[in-house]
């Protein structure tokens, strides 16, 4: 059977795992490939590192000209995370005529379009199953299985660290620094978690599937973001009393021919399938205009999972199906007719509102005679007794309101915080 030379850059905890997969279970590979997809090179930093994966004499090295001057690869997995140098390693990599696999969501979603203009350029494809939710195959799903849909809406819960922390939190009833710190311990967050739980990790990979499903040509950063970073247990408590539980959820919709697009802890009733994911899972609601909803749920991270994801583009790239896909789907392409992101002001939710007030008569005709004026209408309230007889006794105020604008919600908060009756500025949620 002949043979397709593959090397991978970086080998890393994803990286690893590839090498797993290509070497241990090559018969595997290549009865899906029809050719054997044979690693010729893994180019690493330090050839000293102990490494959990028997690389053969002579693969491993830390020249990426080995690579780049061999013409016999053909096909490259680059598994370097962050912005530099994975940019400019990419960039040679195109130039010396390689297919690429990637795992970096972070550099598509700030130089996607230069790298996948590049691409076209010079007759070369990328592949980037494993940018998204792990070993999920959301990317193939929207790229491929469901082009006959004008996909509608998407939902997602994407980061896994987030998902494990808000699950602990809401199992055992324990804050969130304890929370973060025990997923540190067991390897679920960084040392640095900053990237996950502010929600940025999220909003890069929701910028990923929006150009992907809706054509949308953005900045990431400019997606309305809120992380999970100030959690409170007692929203989570509060959540759970009405009947929800809270993610950190991912959402883009069509409306209009714009895309409304946001990444924030939202409420979910209990017993819907986005409620129910758990720990470090993953999963994305798909709302096609002809299949209808279609759900995605499995691991999101994890050295296997994704280098699963890797090793399949690998598979598609040495049979000729990502050169296809990639040709045809034209993504970040000026051919494409990009879709803007719009203006979240108008857009329309349900939302979950709590505050700390003074316990006095007239405090409750102010908090609804402001969100009256702002034309926002109360669907429930939770408000508690005080058992302080002080006449300054404070009580958190929980409210529910129907179907209103973001603008109105953010009015509202805004009057709550010249009143001298309300303590703390608002928690805001939203509300599936």
């Amino acid at each position: 059977m002949e043979k397709t030379k593959i090397a991978i850059i970086g080998l890393g905890t994803v990286g690893t795992g590839v090498a797993k997969l290509l070497l241990d279970h090559g018969d595997r590979t290549a009865r899906h490939a029809g050719r054997i997809p044979w690693l010729e090179k893994v180019v690493v930093q330090n050839l000293s590192k102990p490494r959990d994966v028997a690389i053969p004499d002579g693969v491993l090295t830390d020249n990426l000209n080995a690579v780049l001057q061999n013409p016999e690869i053909t096909v490259v997995a680059q598994l370097i995370g962050g912005l530099e140098p994975a940019r400019t390693i990419m960039l040679q990599l195109l130039d010396a005529g390689k297919d690429i696999i990637t795992a970096n969501k972070a550099l598509l979603a700030v130089h996607g379009p230069e790298l996948f203009d590049k691409a076209r350029q010079l007759g070369r494809c990328i592949a980037f199953e494993a940018s998204v939710a792990g070993g999920i195959p959301i990317i193939t799903n929207i790229g491929q299985c469901l082009t006959a849909n004008q996909i509608t809406s998407l939902r997602g819960i994407l980061n896994g660290t987030c998902n494990f922390i808000i699950t602990q939190m809401q199992e055992h009833s324990t804050d969130y620094e304890k929370v973060v710190k025990e997923a540190q311990r067991l390897g679920y967050a960084e040392a640095d978690p900053t990237l996950d739980v502010n929600g940025a990790d999220t909003a890069q990979k929701l910028s990923i599937l929006s150009q992907l499903a809706f054509g949308v040509r953005g900045n990431w950063e400019d997606i309305p973001c809120k992380g999970i970073d100030d959690l409170d247990i007692a929203d989570i408590g509060y959540a759970d009393r009405l009947g929800y539980r809270i993610k950190l959820l991912a959402m883009a919709k069509l409306v209009d021919n714009e895309v409304e697009m946001s990444v924030s802890p939202t409420l979910i009733k209990k017993g819907s399938p986005l409620a129910e994911v758990q720990n470090a899972f993953n999963a994305i609601r798909v709302l096609g205009d002809a299949v209808g909803p279609v759900f995605y749920h499995g691991q999101g991270a994890g050295q296997m999972p994704t280098a699963s994801a890797v090793v399949a583009d690998i598979i598609d790239t040495v049979v000729g199906r990502s050169q296809i896909t990639f040709n045809n789907l034209e993504l970040w392409s000026e051919n494409n007719r990009p879709r803007s992101m719009a203006d979240a002001g108008p857009s329309i939710n349900r939302y979950y509102l709590r505050m700390q007030v003074i316990d006095q008569p007239g405090v409750m005709a102010e908090i609804t005679g402001i969100l009256g004026n702002n034309g926002v209408s109360i669907a429930s309230i939770i408000q508690h007794k005080s058992e302080n007889q002080n006449t300054n006794a404070t009580v958190p105020l929980v409210i529910m309101s129907h179907n209103t604008t973001q603008t109105a919600i953010t009015n509202s908060v805004m009057q709550f915080e010249q009143s001298e009756n309300i303590e703390t500025k608002a928690v805001v949620l939203k509300v599936l």
